[in-house]
């Protein structure tokens, strides 16, 4: 908690500082300055000391996936040194890929543009320069014939390249690393057996001899956390979560960063610490500076979608559901209509799913109607869940059949959530699911499991993302069902196989203590309960069992969800970025 609260005062502090280096210690730019985004630093050839800053500084954010900022201080660092050919490099370098988003191909005209002002002032630098400069050279096509994949290859053997010449530049190295990474975004590890893709040994091997050597490396520890995450042992990129931590106190990605790992390892209070100064970074920044683009889209909500998600796991509901409907007032309105954002549908829809779990019947049938299909088929899940808990059978009969209609529908196939999973999938999930529950409340048992048990198939044959899909976890259901009914051994198998995809997460340990209990396991429940007591420790609720269908009372009766989600967005006005504009 103390080392929380010195990195607030740091992420306060390093913006109040900017305007005071500006107006005291610099002469006035036309991009921010900031003075919390840690100390890494790459020699290039200027002589402008300012210049020299603004490019460590967007090399800093461009390990933290702001490219938008990047570019911002890569041009005030090439306005104060016009003949800065890294300054350029780094204006072109931004303008291409990273594992979470696809270059714009209609900006490959630009990022040869300032590769061409690179080149002009190539000569004049360190052979370390002019080997990325020539590296960067490769990676955006230069005629029709070109595509950008083959680009991106000869890019990533170009910086394979100048890595092996300068072994020692913990920079390149990264900048290697990330090379290679983004030929194989998001697919690092085979699903089947947890194993590594063929070009994974590589990228890992490159960032462990960084880390080794510089383990404060803003990008290393990011892009290992990346290429760790969906592995089986993602507890090997602990130490880079725990360094990312308070590394680089103003970036709010990279303060998020370590959540990916702590979700797989069953730290959710150390990830949900992550979340809110992450929430906390990125909120000062967005106010302050005005930034637009993507990282105000998608990576600001998924600040929140990730602390909804840690949050659940953990047993803090409030600040769950806080988070979730935080999500949802930050996915653009208009631009989820879009097929190629239609991820923020995804984004919009995380209350439904997180009042599912929490049991807040009311609060879901007063939500408003959606013409999304996606929305629409997740919001028929959830009021069949709310009508089939308040005891109004017909009406969730009702809602399943909507949900099923709209579960057939190829345009859900058409829906991807950042091009990893289609929301066909998830819509299938629900409809089982909702589908099951009515038939265990019939009576009929062996349909109910039969049905869970799909739904965990498909589940299960997700692809990774973090935080998942599926907000979580299908087992959970299919426990409780199996404790309902008395089965108590397969009960314990199911929560069992649930903490070994979320250790430690205290719905599965409550239905594991209860299957014991159920079995007479006497020893073996009282270890369960200590281990759900130091879980549960900051829940803010009791847990009856591994899934909420209460017919009674509310988990949080009265809950005020305007008073929940203005606790989250409290941030004081500072004059951070109010910078000369150019006349």
């Amino acid at each position: 908690m103390f080392r929380q609260t010195l990195l607030i005062l740091n992420i306060f502090l390093g913006l109040t500082l900017l305007s005071c280096s500006q107006t005291e210690k610099a002469p006035k730019f036309e991009a921010p300055l900031f003075d919390n985004l840690g100390d890494n630093h790459l020699k290039i050839t200027t002589s402008n000391i300012w210049s020299q800053k603004f490019f460590d500084q967007g090399l800093t954010l461009t390990y933290g996936l702001n490219h938008a900022e990047a570019m911002r201080s890569f041009k005030e660092a090439a306005r104060l040194d016009k003949e800065c050919a890294m300054c350029y490099w780094g204006m072109a370098y931004v303008l291409g890929p990273n594992i979470n988003s696809a270059m714009d191909s209609t900006q490959v005209e630009e990022a040869n543009t300032y590769i061409a002002q690179a080149k002009q002032y190539a000569d004049q630098v360190s052979p370390y320069e002019q080997q990325l400069i020539q590296a960067i050279d490769k990676r955006y096509p230069k005629n029709k014939a070109q595509t950008l994949a083959a680009c991106y290859e000869e890019f990533a053997q170009a910086m394979k390249s100048t890595y092996l010449n300068f072994k020692d530049n913990h920079d390149i190295a990264t900048l290697c690393a990330e090379a290679l990474m983004d030929l194989h975004p998001w697919d690092y590890w085979n699903t089947e057996n947890g194993e590594p893709k063929v070009w994974t040994t590589e990228i890992l091997d490159i960032l462990e001899s960084t880390l080794a050597s510089a383990p404060k490396h803003p990008g290393a520890n990011h892009y290992y956390i990346h290429a760790i995450e969906a592995s089986k042992n993602p507890e090997r990129a602990i130490e880079a979560a725990n360094t990312l931590t308070d590394l680089v106190p103003g970036a709010g990605h990279l303060v998020h960063m370590p959540a990916h790992i702590y979700i797989r390892t069953g730290n959710y209070h150390e990830g949900s610490m992550a979340g809110e100064l992450s929430v906390l970074a990125d909120s000062l920044y967005i106010t302050n500076c005005k930034a637009q683009g993507i990282y105000p889209l998608a990576y600001y909500p998924h600040n929140y979608h990730f602390l909804a998600a840690t949050a659940t796991l953990e047993g803090r509901g409030q600040l769950a559901i806080a988070s979730a409907f935080k999500v949802a007032q930050n996915a653009d309105a208009q631009l989820m209509y879009q097929p190629e954002w239609a991820t923020l549908q995804h984004y919009y829809i995380i209350p439904y799913y997180i009042l599912v779990k929490f049991g807040q019947w009311e609060k879901i049938l007063q939500l408003p109607e959606t013409d999304l299909a996606y929305p629409k088929a997740i919001r028929h899940y959830a009021r069949g869940m709310a009508y089939l808990a308040t005891d109004r059978l017909e009406e969730s009969i009702n809602e399943l059949q909507a949900l099923k209609l709209i579960s057939t529908k190829e345009e859900l196939k058409q829906i991807s959530i950042w091009e990893l999973n289609t929301v066909d999938h998830l819509a299938k999930i629900a409809s089982l699911i909702l589908e099951a529950e009515i038939d265990n409340e019939l009576g009929n048992v062996e349909l109910s499991i039969n049905k869970l048990k799909q739904a965990v198939a498909i589940e299960d044959r997700l692809n990774y993302n973090e935080p998942p899909d599926w907000f979580f976890s299908v087992r959970h259901i299919l426990g409780a069902v199996y404790l309902e009914n008395k089965n108590f051994e397969l009960a314990e198998e199911t929560y069992l196989e649930d903490l070994a995809i979320y250790p430690k997460n205290g719905w599965a340990l409550k239905g594991l203590q209860l299957s014991l209990e159920g079995q007479k396991k006497v020893n073996d429940a009282k270890i369960v309960s200590n281990e759900l007591a130091k879980a549960w420790q900051y829940a803010d609720f009791k847990l009856p069992s591994s899934r909420i269908l209460d017919k009674s009372t509310p988990v949080f009766e009265g809950l005020d969800i305007d008073i929940l989600t203005a606790r989250l967005t409290n941030v004081p006005e500072m004059p951070v970025c109010g910078t000369k504009k150019k006349s």
